[in-house]
């Protein structure tokens, strides 16, 4: 038996999850100059705008997020303390130092820097030997510490992430998706609470050398507080951003921008519209009833359904009025116990595939007794 009827979304789901399986959508709308974008929804985890956020993609120093989740982890779990202290190796001075000519926090060589001063020359300072020296200090060396930064990201769930090194250094297999980056700052919005704040630090000093923090977005976009830059010529400029208004938080990616000033731009563009043109509406929930659903030879005549988990879309705001849901439903035969699936949902949204959620029974349906059975049967034919 297949019949199908629209109804109305409701407003009723209460929650949060970091686990984000949409498939990739078309946009309605919005546009954005960088190759590689996504915005995420920092409580519920839904994907809300994405443009090429799926593919590996070389990450340059936001590579440096996932260096320092491995640090704050290990202090979280008691592994690791502040103080600690490690000492600066010829080869994180010479590959991450000023003889490197890259981003650097100026360490010198043989000399010590404590974990809560190089997580600082990593998030602030973007120096590439302060990652080296935590990296040896806590791996032993910077390709074990790569290892176990793929294995962190394997553990997240973040299928397409690979590292190759500690600081985002070019390298043909280094590599992460823009959505993957955006559900790791994410977690660590989530997880890390105590340690986030350094992401909104606006400068910092060593060795007598000041250096500012390099996002662009904070002090320029209201709410803004996070979290990591990176460029080189494989990756383009690129910038995982998040910004908190109220008690919403958007977490966006961009990467593949030509210049600092378009990444500025994306990213102002890009975070501005996250708060203003897209929303999370939450279209229905979980154990209230959809509909009823006739059972054949049941001592009932019907069974009320309901969801088994709760349905919240991210979506552009102009798009909320296309959405369309429909009871679609299967043969359903007595007996039937609760939590049977006797329907299904078809949740129906502008430039994406039909999504289909399953509707179980709320309640046990007898069989009809054997004369019961028979009198049925009898009209049945009758009617037929």
């Amino acid at each position: 038996m297949f019949r199908s009827f629209s109804i109305l979304p409701l407003s009723v789901i209460i929650g949060a999850s970091l686990c984000l399986t949409a498939p990739a959508f078309a946009q309605s709308g919005f546009q954005t100059e960088a190759p590689h974008a996504v915005i995420i929804d920092a409580v519920t985890g839904e994907v809300m705008f994405e443009k090429d956020a799926r593919a590996p993609m070389a990450p340059a120093s936001m590579t440096k997020i996932m260096t320092a989740d491995l640090v704050f982890s290990a202090l979280t779990e008691g592994t690791l303390s502040p103080e600690t202290e490690f000492t600066v190796s010829e080869d994180a001075w010479r590959r991450g130092g000023v003889k490197s000519g890259s981003s650097t926090m100026f360490l010198k060589v043989g000399s010590k820097a404590s974990v809560s001063d190089l997580l600082k020359g990593v998030i602030i300072q973007s120096g590439n030997d302060a990652c080296i020296v935590l990296a040896e200090g806590m791996a032993g060396s910077e390709t074990a510490f790569a290892e176990l930064m793929t294995q962190r990201a394997r553990e997240l769930g973040l299928s397409s992430a690979t590292f190759r090194n500690s600081t985002g250094w070019p390298h043909p297999e280094h590599e992460i998706s823009a959505l993957d980056l955006a559900k790791l700052a994410q977690q660590q919005v989530v997880t890390y609470p105590e340690f986030y704040t350094l992401y909104a630090e606006r400068d910092f000093t060593w060795n007598g050398i000041k250096q500012s923090n390099r996002n662009p977005i904070l002090g320029r976009v209201t709410g803004a507080d996070g979290l990591k830059t990176g460029h080189t010529e494989a990756s383009g400029y690129g910038l995982v951003g998040s910004a908190l208004r109220g008690d919403d938080r958007r977490i966006i990616v961009i990467n593949g921008l030509s210049s600092q000033s378009a990444r500025r731009d994306a990213a102002t563009q890009l975070m501005e519209a996250a708060f203003t043109q897209f929303r999370v509406y939450d279209l229905h929930a979980k154990g209230v009833e959809m509909a009823k659903v006739d059972v054949y030879m049941g001592k009932a005549e019907t069974v009320p359904v309901a969801l088994t988990q709760d349905i919240r879309k991210g979506l552009p705001v102009v798009d909320r009025k296309k959405i369309s849901s429909q009871v679609r439903y299967l043969e359903a035969k007595a007996p039937v116990a609760k939590g049977d699936k006797v329907a299904e949902l078809d949740v129906s949204l502008p430039g994406r595939p039909l999504e289909t959620y399953d509707l179980v029974a709320m309640e046990d349906v007898a069989r009809k007794g054997l004369f019961s059975r028979a009198w049925t049967g009898l009209l049945a034919k009758i009617r037929g």
